[in-house]
């Protein structure tokens, strides 16, 4: 592998606390009056915020959000646009990038990493479009999809959830806290995060349940003082 590839996996391996965070389109103007410039200030000012804070990785994940609900899918050509902002926001904390489902955004857009679900491109061919010099990572929804991402070459990380039902994947089923357990009882290599309805209240129960390394969406995106928020959260995964 490549520096590039080495230095992303050992960041990957320090990271504890990651964000999914849409494009903050509904909330730009918003944005605008608290003197935030240029395009996408509301996502430039919240992600500032959260790598403040303490987030290790912020992946840009649009869909069902209120900006598409409102203005429609986020393009491609906007998507790449969005992610130079957080690449700088990126580059100057040291948090890495991540790109949801698109292999060829993630190569188009330098991401650091591509995140895909189950029923996304198939992780092997993720590999051969992104190379080496992209961390993958993919959604487990059951014990079984968990065993194979444990151990699958291409994989460098996994998630497991939705701990709780969440707005942010409407319909799908929470497997809950056994599919953590399940996990940490693995004592995987691979490096893997609890996702799914976590916040700060419901943080201790994760980490009883044996994960170290926890997704969240809201309890950044949602928080009155987002930085703040992050921060509470990182202390407590630091334990």
């Amino acid at each position: 592998m490549t520096a590039r590839a080495d230095r992303l996996r050992s960041r990957l391996a320090d990271s504890l606390l990651y964000l999914c965070i849409d494009a903050r389109r509904h909330l730009d103007e918003q944005a605008r009056a608290e003197g935030w410039t240029g395009e996408f200030p509301a996502l430039r000012r919240d992600v500032t915020a959260a790598v403040t804070g303490g987030v290790d990785v912020v992946q840009l994940r649009d869909k069902n959000s209120p900006g598409e609900q409102e203005y429609g899918p986020l393009e491609a050509g906007h998507e790449l646009r969005a992610l130079a902002v957080m690449r700088e926001i990126c580059d100057e904390s040291g948090a890495l990038l991540a790109v949801n489902d698109r292999a060829d955004v993630a190569v188009a857009s330098g991401a650091d990493v591509l995140h895909v679900g189950q029923d996304d491109l198939p992780v092997e061919w993720a590999r051969r479009i992104v190379g080496d010099d992209v961390v993958i990572g993919l959604s487990c929804h059951a014990p079984a999809e968990v065993d194979a991402a444990a151990g699958h070459p291409d994989l460098d990380y996994f998630c497991t959830g939705p701990v709780w039902p969440t707005p942010t994947k409407p319909g799908r089923h929470a497997p809950g806290l056994d599919l953590v357990r399940h996990a940490a009882e693995l004592d995987a290599a691979t490096p893997w995060f609890a996702i799914g309805g976590i916040d700060a209240g419901t943080l201790p129960e994760v980490l009883d349940a044996g994960a170290r390394r926890a997704v969240v969406v809201r309890a950044i995106t949602e928080a009155e003082d987002p930085a703040a928020a992050a921060r509470r959260l990182r202390a407590a995964l630091n334990r």
